[in-house]
């Protein structure tokens, strides 16, 4: 069985990460969403395992000193972090594991497994980024603003991808994003135990004429 892929997906407030990843999960079986760690409270209808590992600050800790997080950072009193050992267990079942996080985290991420596959996704335009935003009718156009200067700020980081998805069509967009993790799986740097193998068996084949 051959190891799963890890992919990042990073993405502006409003570009439809949620919505990629939701349908991505309904439509192929083999993805799995990591689970992050917090130390912040559970929410109501939240289950411990499901949307977080909960913690308690000392826990964590103890995680941190024992290199037991692929990236970790703290906002406000709270500490968030992708667990090694589910993420680790997750790929050597074959299973493709992806990890919404912000630009930061997938440097840390890139820095630390070289081999993780970094995607961008971004709506078609900084004007319909602005739409969907005030579509949304949740949040306060001063929110709505400083989410734009954010989006500013990480559209400086696209450049350390390796790809980009431009959300413009979900359908077309959720397949684009399937397909190109499926032809990370065919690239001749992650089949190196393959080619050996069938060299050794070719070499075999020889000696039997």
């Amino acid at each position: 069985m051959s190891r799963g892929i890890l992919t990042v997906i990073s993405g502006f407030s409003g570009s439809g990460k949620g919505t990629i990843m939701k349908a991505l999960l309904e439509r192929h079986q083999n993805y799995a969403l990591s689970v992050s760690a917090t130390t912040r409270s559970p929410r109501e209808g939240e289950v411990d395992g499901r949307e977080y590992f909960f913690k308690t600050k000392e826990e964590f800790q103890e995680m941190i000193s024992k290199n037991q997080f692929i990236e970790y950072a703290q906002y406000v009193d709270h500490y968030y972090g992708t667990p090694r050992g589910y993420v680790e267990r997750c790929l050597s079942e074959g299973r493709d594991v992806i990890l919404e996080i912000e630009v930061q985290g997938a440097r840390k991420v890139k820095e630390m497994i070289p081999e993780a596959v970094l995607v961008f996704v971004t709506p078609p335009s900084a004007r319909e980024l602005r739409e969907r935003l005030i579509g949304r009718g949740t949040e306060t156009m001063e929110v709505i603003e400083s989410r734009l200067s954010r989006a500013s700020e990480e559209a400086a980081a696209m450049k350390d991808y390796d790809y980009l998805l431009i959300n413009d069509d979900l359908d077309q967009c959720v397949e684009a994003f399937h397909e190109l993790i499926q032809s990370e799986r065919c690239k001749m740097e992650r089949n190196r135990e393959f080619q050996e193998k069938i060299q050794e068996e070719l070499k075999e084949f020889l000696k039997g004429e």
